[in-house]
């Protein structure tokens, strides 16, 4: 196997980063890209011999194509602070990586939702391009939502999954959510698109439909309803707040 290096970013993530650590035993260097944790996150990472570099957060692109660039290996492993690596996916990519000629592989990763493993609504085994090999690829610059850009078409998929434990409990959910919803929306009104305030209500009940129902998270109990429905309410509140920065800009 190539030697890899792991890469994760970290702001405040000492109820989680320990358990992402200890699941990274297996590669060469962990590559840590912090943003002013003031929690215990970096005495942890120190604890796993990690190379800490500090940087002001600027979106989810920025940070990420930085902490890709820090690596010493080619081969990365792009890894959030709440995600763990799975056994049977570390063994995936011991048999993969650098034995196959393919440059990048897609990792499925599967959501733990208030303690539950969702097995629905495309959160499980949701692939994401996280392993590549750096040389011909890396992070667009999105603000939210950014992805690895390729320059090669060698692209493969792990069959394992990581375990994405991100939320405790609905606090720590809407904490998030307002996060993310304001850099959604803020990467928006960068590209000057309009707000779709009209249409939300629609949007909001089709997306629900198409999640509980067709998608399966029906299935899920009451883990899947909260997920339905907060996930549908997302792109909502993406646009309310587009269209307040917007009403903002007008009031200049």
């Amino acid at each position: 196997m190539e030697p890899i290096s792991a890469v994760i970013i970290t702001f405040n993530n000492e109820r989680t980063i320990e358990n992402t650590l200890k699941s990274l035993h297996w590669v060469n260097e962990i590559v840590v890209v912090d943003s002013g944790s003031k929690d215990a996150t970096l005495d942890i990472c120190k604890k796993y011999n990690c190379k800490i570099h500090h940087q002001t957060f600027e979106g989810f692109g920025k940070q990420k194509h930085h902490a890709v660039s820090l690596a010493i290996n080619n081969w990365v492993l792009v890894i959030d602070a709440d995600e763990v690596c799975t056994p049977a996916f570390i063994d995936d990519v011991c048999k993969k990586v650098g034995l196959e000629d393919i440059e990048a592989y897609k990792i499925p990763i599967s959501l733990i939702f208030l303690g539950k493993i969702l097995k629905h609504g495309g959160e499980y085994k949701k692939l994401h391009l996280r392993l590549f090999n750096k040389i011909h690829g890396q992070y667009n610059l999105d603000e939210v939502h950014e992805d690895v850009v390729m320059k090669t078409t060698k692209v493969d998929k792990i069959d394992n999954h990581l375990l994405h434990d991100s939320y405790e409990n609905l606090h720590q959910y809407f904490d998030k959510f307002n996060i993310y919803t304001t850099r959604a929306a803020n990467q928006l009104y960068k590209e000057k698109k309009k707000a779709a305030i009209l249409l939300s209500p629609f949007k909001f009940c089709i997306n629900f439909v198409k999640l509980y129902f067709i998608k399966g998270l029906v299935l899920d109990g009451k883990e899947g309803l909260i997920w339905a429905f907060l996930s549908s309410f997302y792109s909502v509140v993406k646009q309310f707040k587009l269209y307040d920065m917007y009403t903002m800009d007008s009031k200049k």
